[in-house]
């Protein structure tokens, strides 16, 4: 399989630059177009994602979380929720990164095969990281009104995280 996995991408470029010799494509010059396109949307994109990083930095760094998790907690304590997913349901709206690192901790506490990391699997595969998508794709066409977008991307994501504990209570019960 290393050896696989060493030979796959020289191989993937080489059936490129075949497929464009035999199409009679200048592969040189459409590749220095590509990197040129990229760098241009990545220069593009740099201030959305500055502006993205800085707020989540101050959302984050706010001590908002626990504040929040205080007034919710006896209201997740009667419906069996455990707590240690909550902050992973609301950073994973505003960072993959973040959320990942969460669900990581679960799976270091608890194991990936306990009901937290089942349920912290499953929301991360139910929800997106919706402010991080309007940031990015929004912010490179320059569409300003996100209001519809923005809201219907969140309820998106709270329902699959509602949907993400009903189906991982059913399939493997609570804790």
């Amino acid at each position: 399989m290393n050896t696989l996995s060493k030979i796959i991408i020289p191989l993937f470029v080489l059936i490129v630059i075949f497929h464009g010799l035999k199409k009679k494509v200048f592969i040189y010059d459409t590749f220095l177009e590509g990197a040129k396109e990229g760098l241009v949307t990545a220069f593009n994109i740099f201030p959305s994602i500055i502006a993205m990083v800085f707020a989540i930095n101050i959302f984050l760094n706010s001590n908002i979380l626990e504040v929040i998790f205080s007034v919710i907690s006896p209201f997740l304590r009667v419906l069996k929720i455990p707590l240690e997913i909550i902050p992973m349901a609301f950073v994973r709206p505003i960072s993959g990164t973040a959320s990942l690192a969460i669900m990581n901790d679960i799976f270091s506490n608890f194991g990936p095969d306990s009901f937290v990391g089942r349920l912290a699997s499953t929301i991360q595969g139910c929800t997106d990281t919706t402010i991080y998508v309007l940031a990015l794709y929004f912010g490179r066409v320059k569409i300003t009104k996100t209001r519809y977008a923005l809201s219907t991307g969140l309820f998106a994501d709270f329902i699959g995280i509602i949907a993400s504990f009903i189906i991982v209570s059913i399939i493997f019960g609570t804790n």
